[in-house]
This record gives C-alpha cells, sequence and structure tokens, in this order.
C-alpha cells in the first residue's frame, strides 16, 4: 500500500471541520486514500458513490436520508454531480455543528468550487490530491519511470504497454465525457486540438491570441477553456514573481502540465528513448520537478517564476513569509552551467537558498551560494528543510 502524503491532513481535518473536501482529477486515487482511513476516523462511516444509481436514489430526500446519519460520517462521492446537494448539508451542519459530518468528493470544477464555498463557508476546508509523487513512491519505482508515465496510480503501477492504452482512454475520457460533464461547451475537436496545442507550449509563456489563432475561436474562448483545464488540475499556470525592481517584468504567466504521462501521451512520447531524444525534453523536466515541489509544499509557501526584459531568470521562487526563501533553476543536464541570467536573477532577488535541480548529478557548490544536486536530493534532504527553515 502506498501511504499517501494527504492522509494524515485528511484524518487530522476530519477531527476538526464539519465538512472536508478532498478535490483533484479523476482516477487521481482520491476515492481510495478516503476508503484506506476510514478505520482511522472517529466515527462510524457511511459510503455513497453518486455514479451508483442506487446511491443516488437515496438522496432524493437528501435532508430526511441525511438526518438519519447524524451520528455518522458521510462520504459522498462524485458529490458534482448533485451540486444541489450542498445547501442541504449547510442546514444540517447549522443544526449540529461538530467535527467530521461530512467527507466530498470530486473532481473540481467552476460550479463545484462556487457552489461549495458559497454554501459552506466556514464549514469547509478542501484538501487537493495530486498524482503519485516521489515522496510518496520512494524506494519503489525510480524518478525517470515517474517521470516518463506521470503520477496517476492506473498508469505508474502497471506495464508500460497498459500504461499507454490507459492513459488514452483516459485521455478521450476527459475530452469526451468528463470536461463536458464539468460545465465545458465547447466541440469535443477544438478540446482535443487546444490539450495537444497546450502540451507543445508546455513550460513557455502563455499567449491567448496564438491559441485562439490556430483554433480559430476567440481569445476569451481560449481564455474559459484554459480556466476548465487549471481547475480540472490539468494544468497549471504560475505567475511571475514582481520584485522591488524598477524593471519592467514579464507579466505573462507560464503553462505547465500537472502531470507529464499526459504530457507525453500528448506529445507520443511513449518510451524512455522517445523521451531523451524529443526536443521537448527540457520543459517536460522542468514540468516534472515543479509538480514535485508543488505536491510537497504547505500553503504558506507561494510558487513563482522570474523573469525580466534584459533577460535576467530563474525558473522556480520560492516565497515564504512576503520573503525569497529560495531561487531554484531547473536543467536537464548532470553538468549544469549558469547563464548570466540565472547569475542576474539570484543577485537581485537575493535569495537565501539557491539551487541547480538535475536528473542525477552529484551534490556539490557550483559557486558559494549556489548547489548543484539531482533531484531525489533535493526532495528527500533539501526541500524538507525549506519548508521548516
Amino acid at each position: 500500500m502506498i501511504k499517501r502524503i494527504l492522509a494524515e491532513k485528511l484524518i487530522e481535518f476530519t477531527n476538526y471541520f464539519p465538512v472536508v473536501g478532498v478535490i483533484g482529477p479523476r482516477q487521481v486515487g482520491k476515492t481510495t486514500l478516503v476508503k484506506e482511513n476510514i478505520p482511522l476516523f472517529k466515527k462510524e462511516c457511511v459510503y455513497l458513490d453518486l455514479e451508483s444509481s442506487e446511491d443516488y436514489n437515496k438522496l432524493t430526500d437528501p435532508e430526511l436520508y441525511l438526518r438519519s446519519l447524524d451520528n455518522k460520517t458521510v462520504i459522498l462521492d462524485e458529490i458534482q454531480l448533485k451540486p444541489e446537494i450542498f445547501s442541504v448539508l449547510r442546514s444540517l451542519i447549522d443544526r449540529k455543528r461538530e467535527a467530521g459530518r461530512f467527507i466530498i468528493l470530486g473532481s473540481a470544477s467552476p460550479d463545484l468550487i462556487r457552489d461549495s464555498s458559497e454554501s459552506l463557508a466556514g464549514r469547509i476546508v478542501y484538501l487537493e490530491l495530486q498524482p503519485l509523487n516521489i515522496n510518496e513512491l520512494k524506494n519503489q519505482i525510480d524518478f525517470e519511470k515517474l517521470w516518463l508515465r506521470g503520477g496517476f496510480p492506473n498508469a505508474i503501477l502497471t506495464t508500460n504497454e497498459i500504461s499507454i492504452y490507459w492513459m488514452n482512454s483516459f485521455i478521450r475520457s476527459y475530452i469526451e465525457r468528463d470536461l463536458p460533464l464539468l460545465g465545458l461547451k465547447a466541440p469535443v475537436r477544438v478540446i482535443e486540438n487546444l490539450w495537444t496545442m497546450l502540451a507543445h507550449i508546455n513550460g513557455n509563456l502563455l499567449n491567448y491570441s496564438q491559441l485562439s489563432s490556430g483554433l480559430g475561436v476567440t481569445a476569451n474562448s481560449v481564455k474559459t477553456y484554459i480556466r476548465f483545464f487549471e481547475q480540472s488540475f490539468l494544468i497549471r499556470l504560475v505567475k511571475p514573481y514582481f520584485a522591488n525592481t524598477k524593471k519592467r517584468l514579464v507579466k505573462s504567466p507560464k503553462l505547465f502540465f500537472t502531470d507529464t504521462g499526459i504530457l507525453h501521451q500528448l506529445l507520443k512520447i511513449y518510451n524512455r528513448d522517445a523521451l531523451f531524444g524529443h526536443p521537448n525534453i527540457g520543459n517536460s523536466w522542468e514540468a516534472f520537478v515543479m509538480q514535485q515541489i508543488i505536491s510537497n509544499l504547505p500553503l504558506t509557501i507561494e510558487l513563482y517564476f522570474y523573469r525580466t526584459q534584459d533577460s535576467s531568470e530563474i525558473d522556480l521562487v520560492l516565497i515564504k513569509d512576503a520573503k525569497v526563501k529560495a531561487a531554484i533553476e531547473i536543467k536537464n543536464s548532470n553538468s549544469p552551467k549558469l547563464t548570466k541570467g540565472n547569475t542576474l536573477a539570484i543577485e537581485t532577488l537575493q535569495s537565501q537558498y539557491n539551487f541547480i535541480v538535475t536528473p542525477s548529478s552529484d551534490d556539490y557548490l557550483i559557486r558559494k551560494n549556489v548547489r548543484v544536486c539531482n533531484i531525489n536530493d533535493f526532495v528527500f534532504q533539501y526541500l524538507p528543510k525549506l519548508i521548516t527553515g
């Protein structure tokens, strides 16, 4: 059994908040996470899967049914299929406000977040379940395999051939079924083309006009479609960091895939040789490292990139207590070099810690204040110190 990072928080928060929401993309392991921890909850649990017609029918009169379960923790899976239930949950909680009343699971969507936030404000806390990461798979799967296949359990915990077929079906299902169910109104062909286009610009600045021109739709439509991808946890938009400088900074966000398995499937990268021979390998590595960092960061640390018009740049800037904690450059090389732009960025940011993260290099200081290390050493040795220090 793989222990997920969120397991302890799930138990802790269920003992404090009336409602805990576990959100994330489909097939990322939300149901498994909750079911495996049922024995550790203080209350007896009742599990309802709203994709099951039998369980869905139990909520024909949700207040009547749920009131009979006042002393239990009710787990509502795929809650986005019945968004009107949020007002009922609020009423039941206000009548009997105590911890562990409900655990809701769902694929995030604008409607899901808006309805639950408005109805359950002050009563709910969200936990975002990410794909499996290096920390969760330590000593079980090497980082190259995780990088190639991504962190969805059904993709990483099987053979390479099955992983390819599963990922293809996963992408088709999202395009043809899941995104439309979440409220995305767009032709299937447009969404398919957009997702492929996004794969080719992974790691680059987002330009809505170029995408709209390529798709033959308006820029506003592209913004709407990308918002759905983002709020479904399929992509991530990283904002630029604005330091106290008079220099003009780049304002567009950078776009990254949250799972390199999806990225590689869209780019038709099916094995290690194809990955290492692909022109986009550097951007793929950057997306992978970023995901390993983000999936281990607490809410108290913010993440940005830094770039100015004079070519000063650094891939990641970690902000803690409103101060630059670390600057991180991501290089797909075991003999990396700092560019002039990297040096200028570090000097301007005056970051306390500076790293170059590589696939498998030795650990050493390339300069007095810049450390080179591989992804495993960074995640297991240095990132915890950045978080707690």
